[in-house]
């Protein structure tokens, strides 16, 4: 069927809003996976597919599919996320799905619409075929990849509990990313953490009774931004990964103009290598800053916390997979990245897991967001090879 087509699939996925609020309060249908899980369902019944909606708050849930396959093979998950990173800043329509030169444009043509549509031209490919002539599927569609992997976690969690439909658990799983068609079986964690400082309130015409909560901010910078350099020389690395990094993502300080600020606080981004512990970050950053600018500061705790994907049990899979993406697009390889995805929750499970689709991260959450037509297509061809081998 015509409309069973990566491109036609993905023309209709990006016209569906499913911003993530990434913590915000935010209304409307534009937000959440509400619309796309919606859509999702009836995609499966429109094609026979048992499915099930696991809800986990107000408007936000998992899609979970099934297909059958010869029971003597490994049963597959295939999982990629349904929600989006914010529209705002694009220069395109970001729902419109435009088609030019051979790529087409829109928020998650990329991260992660288009390698969705290239699982789910698969599975309707499949489903037309012998079910003893490929292997069983699991289609994961989750929610809340792009803050807290709230979907992942749940999925992850329900694995050996008895849940019949999710009953064999999986024997491997590929979580769909834009990778350029190369395997990752490795990648960076992601740390996420808040420092406050605190002063004291003045009247800015007399600033000496006050204590500059944003003067100690400005020093701490200054010794976080000499901790990013050093771990570029100096950290823990991984030949597959890298060093780590740290970024200062945010400042927020001070109520007005002509007050002392009292309070400023800041938001660190501390990328993670296999092998780094989570605990030791946050014990060495603090000496760090304490050795380096003398100030005291609040350390509030971790609001995201990523597990990096560690190499190792997966190298067959990575194998297989990297030796059928030759024979369909010429090249591929076996790679660490330095993004994160929710591929350790499933690894995390007992299952060997690697991180595969069409799309190049470079595309991801750009303002102009787009993925070349070819790639999508030999991204469901691999798909559906994989799942067809003996």
């Amino acid at each position: 069927m015509d409309d069973d087509t990566p491109l036609a699939i993905l023309n209709q996925l990006i016209r569906i809003p499913s911003q993530n609020p990434m913590g915000h309060d935010q209304r409307g249908p534009e937000w959440c996976e509400q619309g796309m899980s919606d859509w999702l369902c009836r995609f499966f019944a429109s094609h026979n597919i048992p499915h099930r909606y696991d809800q986990i708050e107000s408007g936000r849930g998992n899609v979970i599919a099934k297909l059958d396959g010869d029971p003597d093979r490994p049963t597959i998950l295939l999982d990629a996320h349904q929600d989006t990173v914010p529209v705002a800043g694009m220069t395109i329509d970001p729902y419109r799905g435009v088609e030019r030169d051979g790529r087409i444009y829109g928020r998650g043509a990329c991260d992660v619409k288009g390698p969705m549509a290239a699982i789910l031209s698969t599975v309707a490919r499949l489903h037309r075929e012998e079910a003893r002539s490929h292997a069983s599927l699991v289609l994961s569609m989750t929610c809340d990849e792009e803050l807290g992997q709230k979907g992942a976690i749940d999925l992850a969690r329900r694995f050996g509990t008895g849940d019949s439909f999710l009953t064999p658990t999986p024997d491997l799983a590929i979580v769909a990313e834009p990778t350029e068609l190369n395997v990752v079986v490795a990648h960076k964690g992601v740390l996420r953490w808040r420092i406050r400082t605190t002063g004291v309130a003045a009247h800015s015409s007399r600033p000496r009774l006050g204590q500059n909560a944003i003067y100690s901010m400005a020093r701490t910078v200054r010794g976080l931004e000499q901790l990013a350099d050093e771990l570029q020389t100096s950290g823990p690395g991984h030949p597959l990964c890298g060093r780590p990094t740290l970024s200062v993502g945010t400042i927020r300080g001070g109520e007005s103009v002509n007050i002392v600020p009292q309070t400023c606080v800041i938001e660190i981004d501390r990328r993670v290598v296999p092998g780094e512990s989570f605990e030791s970050i946050l014990d060495q950053t603090r000496q760090a800053l304490e050795r380096q600018s003398g100030i005291a500061l609040e350390m509030l705790p971790p609001d995201t916390v990523c597990d990096p994907l560690r190499d190792g049990g997966n190298e067959a899979l990575a194998e297989s997979l990297v030796s059928l993406t030759r024979q369909v697009a010429g090249v591929s390889e076996a790679i660490g990245v330095a993004f994160t995805t929710q591929a350790p929750k499933f690894a995390a499970a007992g299952l060997p897991t690697v991180v595969f689709g069409p799309g190049s991260i470079d595309q991801a959450h750009t303002k102009d967001e787009w993925i070349d037509i070819e790639q999508l297509n030999q991204g469901a061809e691999i798909l559906f090879r994989f799942a067809k081998q003996p």
